[in-house]
């Protein structure tokens, strides 16, 4: 998978694409993470996979949980765990802030994006309330009906 870059010049290792269908996402955060070697290159590589990953408060830190980072192809016998939890390097106001949402009743702290901003490894993480089948309907068919006006406006000639 190659890299992309964002408007922001911001180097893209992955983007959790499910996340925004399946969860409305009230407020966002960024956090670096506490990587190994080997997941810095693997992750360069793009080799991750946010798909199931969700994010933790536990004894007053913030963890990241069932985030995929395969192995690095020339890492020896000292490469990484794929599925191990890593750490958020949050702010402790952040954490502060955080904390009592995530108690409220169907808030997750979902990883949206993973990306390289200034050569660090940062996670976008995003406070979502799960979607109901009936919201993910409308969703689709505002796309659909937004998609519709663009190909009907790249049509038109002047």
């Amino acid at each position: 998978m190659a890299r992309k870059r964002d408007d922001e010049g911001l180097k893209i290792a992955a983007t959790n694409r499910r996340a925004r269908h399946e969860y409305e996402i009230l407020e966002t955060w960024e956090a670096g993470l506490v990587l190994q070697g080997t997941e810095v290159k693997a992750l360069r590589e793009g080799k991750v996979n946010l798909g199931d990953a969700y994010g933790e408060i536990r004894d007053g830190e913030g963890w990241v949980v069932k985030m995929h980072i395969g192995p690095y192809e020339q890492g020896n016998r000292e490469n990484h765990e794929p599925f191990r939890r890593r750490k958020l390097l949050l702010h402790r106001r952040e954490i502060r802030r955080i904390l009592p949402k995530l108690e409220e009743k169907g808030l997750t702290l979902v990883p949206l994006r993973l990306y390289f901003k200034e050569g660090r490894a940062k996670l976008e993480l995003g406070l979502g309330r799960g979607k109901k089948l009936h919201d993910k309907r409308d969703a689709k068919a505002k796309q659909d009906v937004q998609r519709r006006i663009a190909q009907h406006v790249g049509r038109r000639e002047p």
